[in-house]
């Protein structure tokens, strides 16, 4: 095998995300494991899975990260490179620890970890990181050999995840009626956060107003603007706005909403508005209720002609872009020098999470970090 098709000392990728419902029976399970701890009563985890019940119960999460199981594996064997995928969830079935500790009975003992969320943030990458201390735990008390676990960098600025975001914005571009297409705006929207969490998001030198989380997406935004100017000889209007607020209404988190950023739009009497959902690996269910049904349902009542562009999702270049983190990754593990792929002004995030990164609400464990508590 050529030194660049090497993953070692990686013998397996854990493709790891969040869960979601697959019938209606799990919604209000499922709810209560995401909002576990804050003792939320069954009847308002009821209220809120009206969203899954609107479809039937069912999320497409996990579909869609079958989906891209089943890219990665292609891609892999395409290339050359041996290396098992296995998948696991934060909130449903399979489990993290349940896949965790099936990966460690078949002998794996140094995992990749690539987070289905693409930016810096506490629920984006800190949680994910906490969520695996917790898995590897459990495992130890079990008596198991636990496995070392090392998450793959942010690659919200990598060409496989922007270039089929820039070709989604294209193609709903090119669907709005002609009249109104060079007069669009792009409304960039990622899912709201406490302005707290935003702020203290990224290393400690990126903590500030919007923290590492807001720069990112911006810088994303821009990629993606300069990209469609260069193909259309347009520069459209846009900006960065916010979904899927779920907090109490006394804490500030990231504004405006879109439904806000669409009203607004429409006093202006701008023509068209492009949502793309940058913040977003695939199309679950908060793009599905959030974009397509609310956001969709206010521009309607407004007369605002909208489209919605697609996330990456199962797209193969993203598949290759997981391939190229695996690889540059472990090269790196190895000691050997390494080019990394990354667009716009903020270069390639960091492999290892810094002390102070993306703060805890409360101060727990977190693997695959310089404060791991596991080697």
């Amino acid at each position: 095998m050529s030194d660049l098709r090497d993953p070692a000392p990686y013998d397996a990728l854990l493709l790891l995300s969040f869960g979601g419902p697959e019938g209606p029976d799990d919604v209000v399970p499922f709810l209560a494991n995401v909002t576990r701890g804050r003792g939320i009563p069954e009847e308002r985890l009821k209220e809120v899975g009206q969203h899954y019940f609107l479809f039937g119960g069912v999320s497409p999460i996990n579909a869609q990260n079958r989906a891209l199981l089943d890219a990665l594996r292609e891609d892999f064997a395409d290339h050359g490179l041996d290396l098992p995928v296995y998948w696991g969830n934060r909130n449903w079935a399979p489990y993290l620890t349940d896949v965790l500790r099936e990966m460690t009975a078949d002998g794996h003992r140094r995992i990749a970890v690539l987070a289905t969320s693409a930016y810096a943030s506490y629920s984006g990458c800190r949680q994910y990181r906490e969520n695996l201390a917790e898995s590897l735990s459990a495992l130890e008390a079990e008596g198991l050999d636990v496995p070392r676990v090392d998450k793959l960098r942010h690659y919200f600025n990598h060409p496989g995840f922007v270039e089929p975001m820039v070709d989604g914005v294209l193609a709903s571009l090119a669907d709005l009626p002609e009249d109104v297409r060079a007069g669009a705006h792009i409304a960039f929207t990622t899912h709201s956060i406490p302005t707290s969490a935003a702020d203290a998001s990224g290393p400690v030198e990126a903590h500030g107003e919007g923290g590492a989380y807001v720069a990112e997406h911006l810088d994303v935004a821009r990629l993606i603007i300069e990209a469609v100017r260069a193909e259309t000889g347009v520069e459209h209007p846009w900006q960065l706005v916010y979904q899927s607020r779920s907090g109490a209404p006394h804490i500030p988190w990231l504004e405006p909403d879109i439904c806000d950023h669409l009203e607004t739009l429409g006093a202006q009497g701008v023509p068209a508005v492009v949502m793309a959902p940058i913040g977003f690996v695939s199309d679950h269910m908060e793009v599905l209720y959030d974009l397509d049904t609310e956001a969709t349902a206010k521009a309607a009542e407004l007369g605002l002609p909208v489209r919605r562009s697609a996330t990456v999702g199962d797209d193969p270049r993203f598949a290759a872009a997981v391939r190229d983190l695996v690889l540059e990754r472990a090269a790196s593990e190895r000691g050997r020098a390494v080019e990394r792929c990354a667009l716009g002004s903020l270069g390639p995030s960091h492999d290892l999470c810094p002390v102070g990164c993306c703060p805890a609400r409360a101060p727990k464990p977190a693997a695959a970090g310089a404060d791991s508590p596991f080697a």
